[in-house]
């Protein structure tokens, strides 16, 4: 049960993160730029660092409120 919970968790945090990093990497190139590139590399890492803390952390903080 805790593992499926926190997977879920992993998933859609990923899943936010990952959109919300290339929306922001596109407009950033578009305006900096000027041109519609994405920084897939940049993106994939933030998601993938944000996707194991924010869970943990939401975990943690749940444990300690007991």
């Amino acid at each position: 049960m805790f593992t499926r919970g926190w997977f879920t968790d992993f998933v859609v945090t990923f899943v936010v993160t990952l959109v919300v990093a290339v929306i922001v990497t596109l407009l950033w190139n578009l305006i900096a730029h000027g041109s519609p590139a994405v920084d897939w590399a940049t993106s994939f890492r933030l998601a993938i660092i944000l996707g194991f803390a924010l869970p943990i952390a939401s975990r943690v903080s749940k444990q300690g409120q007991k």
